[in-house]
């Protein structure tokens, strides 16, 4: 088998800890081609992503999908210290709820959530996360591209280049 080929794909950490939402949410992801690794709580979360104490790990995660109500943390909670990290500040969350509250969904938003999706999530939510995934590529991609320019010789020759006087 070809590693490769699981290397490109997207990893998931998805955070339920109702177990039949977990399988369902782990089922939509895997069936659009995310790698997925689920948890059943916000702690276990930080514990994968070694949030938890300072042992920060190596850890590739390019999106984070979990429940709002949980015991313990809920996800906004995680969400906070998420966005409160400075390796995974960047990575986009999203949080998933069967309660409509708006002053819930909004305060999510606000706290830096990238979606707010209501339970049961659908292959039609799932479909939503791929231009998450895309523009913080991109972003990535565009950062490189500047920090080569910046430090490009060619760049800076003709940078030199422009300042000679006769």
């Amino acid at each position: 088998m070809v590693m490769a080929a699981s290397e490109t794909k997207f990893h998931v950490l998805a955070v339920d800890d109702t177990l039949i939402d977990r399988k369902l949410i782990e089922k939509l992801l895997k069936t659009s081609s995310y790698q997925v690794t689920a948890v059943d709580s916000g702690t276990k979360a930080l514990e994968f992503l070694g949030l938890n104490n300072n042992d920060h790990q190596d850890v590739k995660v390019n999106l984070i999908i979990t429940d709002y109500c949980m015991p313990g943390m809920t996800g906004y909670d995680l969400l906070r210290k998420i966005k409160e990290s400075s390796s995974f500040k960047d990575i986009p969350v999203v949080i998933m709820s069967s309660d409509n509250i708006p002053s819930r969904i909004n305060r999510c938003l606000e706290g830096g959530a990238e979606e707010f999706f209501l339970k049961p999530v659908q292959l039609s939510d799932v479909n939503k996360l791929r231009p998450h995934l895309m523009k913080r590529t991109q972003t990535n991609v565009n950062k490189r591209k500047a920090m080569d320019e910046i430090v490009s010789p060619d760049r800076t020759r003709a940078r030199y280049n422009e300042l000679e006087v006769n």
